[in-house]
């Protein structure tokens, strides 16, 4: 299929999952027909079997996180869970900002986890990899649901959103933070709008999040700022922008992640390049190649979050002396969760029975 470019959509391709068998190919006037038809959003109940995911990376700083929905219509280009719908026999392209799955009993399956005998609680990460905070949670309030549980149940929670709809649950925050329960971080890559609109098209404004940061920051919730992801040559010179707006707003704590593209990733970002920015697109994936050692995407451990190399190591650099000028800590992007005062739901079954 042409690549083709559809208001308020990130992809401009919709290539095949990689696991598919057969490809089915259209026809010229097909993929005409296709190309020149904006693509609506469709959700789909997916039921949950377990709910909290569990990893062991070391780039990562947490080892349990929910994910309400697979799929996000915030259509960011660079989004590195865009390859899991391949999962599904669906694109990581197109497919993975339209066909959107929500998990209705993400909050019966949390509940039954914490139920099991020998849980043992730590903080929870919700939306590690899709945003709890797109479009359709407007209405269909699962992560609210999720985060009544966790007030309820006093369990530690960390939330990573692009969108300012976090400040719905302000309420329900506040309370977490008063015994030092949450912490909310905001994902602002860039400041300028016109590249917003072209990178990560349904994702509020960046002032909106700058906006909810002091928000949060004003309920007593702590905040930090992501600046992620940083791609050379598009938003890499907006660095101290971004951590000086976050900080006067009210964050604590930064941290970045350099431009990852795995799988089908590779393709998609480099299609929207050479739509958007075809005069530098060779220079961007010139860069992109050397922090990940001559190719697109180093994926190993202590190297796939910030690249590797002169060029990543200056990123670095620039980082860490614009966290200090701001003051902002750029060593960790939350704070230190308490896990004392989880009231389990087991033990308090156990009470009612007797």
């Amino acid at each position: 299929m042409a690549a083709t470019h559809h208001k308020g959509r990130g992809a401009v391709s919709t290539p095949a999952s990689r696991f598919l068998v057969q490809e089915t190919e259209l026809d010229a006037e097909e993929d005409r027909l296709r190309s020149s038809t904006a693509p609506q959003t469709v959700l789909t109940a997916m039921q949950a079997g377990r709910i909290i995911s569990s990893n062991n990376s070391p780039d990562v700083p947490f080892d349990r996180s929910i994910n309400p929905y697979q799929g996000c219509e915030h259509g960011c280009i660079y989004c590195y869970a865009r390859p899991s719908h391949s999962y599904l026999d669906l694109s990581p392209g197109l497919d993975f900002e339209t066909q959107i799955f929500y998990k209705p009993n993400a909050a019966s399956r949390l509940l039954a986890e914490w139920q099991k005998p020998g849980y043992e609680c730590k903080p929870i990460t919700i939306g590690a990899n899709t945003d709890p905070y797109q479009l359709a949670e407007k209405s269909l309030l699962i992560t609210r649901q999720l985060l009544q549980l966790f007030a309820e149940y006093r369990h530690p929670v960390n939330i990573i959103t692009k969108s300012h709809l976090v400040c719905r649950d302000i309420d329900l925050l506040s309370d977490l933070a008063r015994d030092k329960l949450c912490s909310v971080a905001i994902s602002i890559p860039t400041m300028d709008a016109e590249l917003k609109r072209i990178m990560e098209p349904r994702v509020p404004a960046a002032n909106a999040r700058i906006k909810a940061i002091n928000e949060l920051q004003q309920a007593g919730v702590p905040v930090s700022v992501l600046v992620a992801p940083i791609i050379p040559a598009i938003n890499d010179a907006e660095i101290e922008t971004i951590l000086e707006a976050a900080a006067a707003a009210g964050a604590t704590h930064a941290r970045y992640i350099f431009l990852r593209l795995p799988h089908e990733l590779k393709e998609i970002f480099e299609s929207w390049l050479q739509t958007h920015f075809p005069e530098r697109a060779e220079h961007v994936l010139s860069l992109v190649k050397q922090a990940g050692g001559g190719k697109p995407y180093d994926h190993r451990f202590g190297k796939r979050q910030t690249g590797r190399g002169p060029y990543a190591d200056m990123l670095g650099t620039r980082f860490d002396k614009a966290g200090k000028r701001y003051g902002l800590r750029t060593d960790a992007y939350q704070q230190g969760l308490d896990c004392k005062q989880f009231l389990s739901p087991a033990n308090r079954q156990l009470g009612l029975d007797f």
